[in-house]
């Protein structure tokens, strides 16, 4: 059985409105992600969210160290210009051709507490490697990408050829199908969603998932793979995010 498991098809990551989460998904979808006051007021009272009700999050989400107060508005703090940089990847992922390498990190580190470990092993499922045994991690050499400086603390980075079969070894490693099969749940669903509040629920699950996408080279996934019609889904909805901000705002 694959040991990186996103939510099982069947169980939509569908998670409640709240302001933070309303002002969040429109700031991490926002280039440059800062908006005036009154634009933010304007927009989330098209989700459902009120002017006192918004002010009280936002003022929390400063106390928090989410957001910065600047001149023009809120802007995203430095730790979630992170975040939006991982959604951007994860939307628009930046790849290369496959030469049939793998990247092979191994952790070396030892004497790390439990929380220690689970930290770790967010940080490089989150760079999209998935765990072959304990402390081995592998993916196909196929992302446009730099691991961060720190990591060489505690791993050590190797390039391999892997005797197995490319292919049974990709799914042996992600539950490719379960992926495919929430990805296709989430079309199907936004496709129906019509209320705003409704549509910007359904693509932060959207956004969440394409953060689980393993983004294989196309000659390793199943045919029919939806991770690119997933990704044409959540850039339409950005633009039309976009467009509800600009009408909203200047009331055309």
């Amino acid at each position: 059985m694959p040991r990186n498991v996103p939510a099982p098809a069947g169980a939509l990551d569908l998670r409640p409105l709240s302001a933070r989460s309303v002002v969040l998904s429109v700031l991490l979808g926002t280039h440059p992600p800062e908006l005036a006051a009154r634009e933010l007021v304007l927009l989330v009272e098209g989700f459902g969210v009120g002017g006192s009700t918004l002010r009280a999050a936002l003022s929390r989400m400063v106390a928090a160290g989410d957001l910065r107060r600047t001149d023009a508005g809120y802007r995203l703090s430095d730790r979630l210009l992170d975040r939006q940089r991982r959604q951007d990847d994860a939307v628009r992922p930046r790849t290369r051709a496959w030469d049939g390498d793998w990247e092979m990190a191994v952790v070396t580190a030892t004497g790390r507490g439990p929380a220690e470990r689970a930290a770790l092993r967010a940080r490089l499922t989150g760079l999209r490697l998935a765990e072959l045994r304990e402390g081995v991690w592998l993916r196909p050499a196929n992302l446009t990408r730099d691991l961060p400086a720190d990591l060489g603390e505690v791993i050590q980075r190797y390039t391999s050829r892997p005797d197995r079969p490319a292919r049974e070894l990709a799914a042996s490693l992600w539950p490719l199908d379960a992926w495919s099969g929430t990805a296709r749940e989430l079309l199907a669903h936004i496709a129906g969603a019509d209320r705003p509040a409704d549509r910007l629920t359904a693509f932060a699950a959207v956004v969440r998932h394409l953060l689980a996408d393993p983004v294989l080279p196309p000659e390793l996934l199943p045919a029919g793979w939806p991770g690119g019609e997933l990704r044409a889904a959540y850039a339409a909805y950005r633009l039309e995010l976009t467009g509800e901000v600009r009408a909203r705002v200047h009331g055309t």
